[in-house]
Parts: C-alpha cells; sequence; structure tokens
C-alpha cells in the first residue's frame, strides 16, 4: 500500500473537536476532565451497587448497566480525541474507525434501549408496587440487562459494515473528532441517500419509539403519583423517576437532532456540538443526576464513607 507522510493511502485523517476553533486545546482539555469526572463519577455508583444491600433492587441493577455503557461509550472516542490533539497525530486506519464506529453506535443504540426498560421498572415500582417483586424477578432483570447490549451490538454491526462499504472520493478528512456515521456518510462519491432513508428508519426503531414509550409511561406515572395519598410516597416517585426523566430528555433529545434530520442542513460544528453533548457530557452527569436527587444513593455514600472513616 503507497503511503504519503506516514499515513496510509486508506487511512482518514480526524481534523479533531472544532479545528478551526482558536483555544481548541482549552476545549480539549476541559473534556478531558469531563471525561475524568465520567469515570470516577461512574466508577462510584457502580461499586456502592455492588457493595451496599439495599441497592439490590431491579432498579439500581439496571442503573449499575447504564453506569457500564456510559464508561464504555465516553472511553470510545475522548481518549483517542485527546491522544491525537497532543501527539498531533490526526490518521486513523480504516479498520480502526469502523471499530469505533462500531462500539459508538452499539452502545449509543444499548443505551437508547436500556433507558426505554428503566422506565417500564419504574412503570411496574410505582403503578403496580405489591407486584414489583413478582414481575421484576431476577430472569427478567437479566433478560432487560442483556437486551439492550444485544440489540445494539447487533444494529451497529450491520450499520458499520454497509456505512464504511461506500467509497470514498477525494480527501479523507473527517470534519470530526472521531468516525461518527452521518460524518462518514458525508465523504462518500456515490448518492447515500436512500441508506440515509434506511438510518432514519432505524433511528425511528431505537430513539422515537424508545422516546415515545417513556413519555407514555411517565405520563402513567404522573397520573398514579397524583392519586397518592401519602406526600412522602408521592415525592419519592417523583424525585426518582425525574431523574430518570431528565437523562431521557438530555440523551434523546440531541440523537433525534443527528439522526433524523437531513444531514445537509447540519453544519460540522453542529454535529461536534451535539456529539460531545450525548457522547460526553451525558455520561457525566449521568451519575450525578441519579445520586445527587437520589436519598439512597447519598445515604450509601455517606454509609461507605463513614465504615472507611471508622476503619481507619
Amino acid at each position: 500500500m503507497v503511503k504519503r507522510n506516514g499515513t496510509s493511502t486508506t487511512d482518514f485523517i480526524l481534523l479533531g473537536l472544532f479545528p478551526e476553533f482558536q483555544y481548541t486545546s482549552l476545549l480539549v482539555y476541559l473534556i478531558l476532565l469531563a471525561y475524568l469526572v465520567a469515570l470516577t463519577g461512574n466508577a462510584i455508583l457502580l461499586l456502592l451497587i455492588c457493595v451496599d444491600a439495599h441497592l439490590h433492587t431491579p432498579m439500581y441493577f439496571l442503573l449499575s448497566q447504564l453506569s457500564l455503557i456510559d464508561v464504555f461509550y465516553i472511553s470510545s472516542s475522548v481518549p483517542n480525541m485527546v491522544f491525537n490533539h497532543v501527539s498531533g497525530k490526526h490518521s486513523i486506519s480504516l479498520i480502526g474507525c469502523g471499530v469505533q464506529m462500531f462500539f459508538c453506535l452499539a452502545l449509543g443504540g444499548a443505551e437508547c434501549l436500556l433507558l426505554t426498560l428503566m422506565s417500564y421498572d419504574r412503570v411496574v415500582a410505582v403503578c403496580d408496587p405489591l407486584r414489583y417483586t413478582v414481575i421484576m424477578n431476577p430472569k427478567v432483570c437479566w433478560l432487560m440487562a442483556v437486551a439492550p447490549w444485544t440489540g445494539g451490538a447487533a444494529n451497529s454491526l450491520i450499520q458499520t459494515i454497509y456505512t464504511m462499504h461506500f467509497p470514498v472520493c477525494g480527501l479523507r478528512e473527517i470534519n470530526h473528532f472521531f468516525c461518527e456515521m452521518p460524518a462518514i456518510l458525508k465523504l462518500s462519491c456515490e448518492d447515500t441517500s436512500e441508506y440515509e432513508m434506511v438510518v432514519f428508519m432505524v433511528s425511528i426503531i431505537f430513539i422515537l419509539i424508545p422516546f415515545s414509550l417513556i413519555m407514555a409511561s411517565y405520563i402513567r406515572i404522573f397520573l398514579t403519583v397524583l392519586r397518592m395519598n401519602s406526600p412522602e410516597g408521592r415525592n419519592k416517585a417523583l424525585a426518582t423517576c425525574s431523574s430518570h426523566l431528565t437523562v431521557v430528555s438530555l440523551y434523546l433529545g440531541t440523537g433525534i437532532v443527528v439522526y433524523m434530520t437531513p444531514g445537509s442542513s447540519h453544519t460540522p460544528a453542529l454535529d461536534q456540538g451535539l456529539s460531545v453533548f450525548y457522547i460526553v457530557l451525558t455520561p457525566m452527569l449521568n451519575p450525578l443526576i441519579y445520586s445527587l436527587r437520589n436519598k439512597e444513593v447519598l445515604g450509601s455514600l455517606r454509609k461507605v464513607l463513614k465504615k472507611n472513616l471508622i476503619l481507619k
């Protein structure tokens, strides 16, 4: 394979985060900070769920899966982006680009499906509490954990293979900080309009339908909560569900803009900004949202800290 300036002719060039912005280094280091916060927050949440028996419930089991997805999701692009910026090496191989796209799509799809299943868990907990442990039994919980990973991976494999088969003409420069599917499609010298329609249809399954089901779930929860006689039970239900609804709005809202609106209407800066929002900020905010607005998680954290301080 012929090489030019140390780069294979099949390699792509990642132009990086907002390449025309004057203070790109500042943005990169801020995102690195967000990455470290995300890793720390999700690791603490996973640790608390593992060590505290009070958190061994279906809701927290599913939340642990969300934390795992978030850790892998943000790690699929940020470390490579920071390394490229620091080293000045912006090339990525064809296979490397495909692998990165696969993990981003798989984990993104898995999170969409998991958020939907988490809303079902909350519907059962609030609307049918007496049968909660029967409905949300260990077998169902494991199925609800495995299904998002499997569904996300299967969809991603098909999408990645099909996207990467399009020929690229001219400069192989990706105006992005990672190999995102819409950015790759813009490089193709073939008409991708039919495939973009397929992507739109898949987005209905992975984004719009989950969003609709989640909204329907919370409308039902809200109506049930209004009929509660106990103010304490009402406040607890609203606090737990509002955390989930905040996460859903942040994540699926940006996903709808990226994958369900015409790519021609997006500027590279808009695409990158939205990507930062759902691939960096959401994994960072998820553990903060669930912990700061959840008395059980905060209580567990205090208990663990107090126990460690006593042992010392």
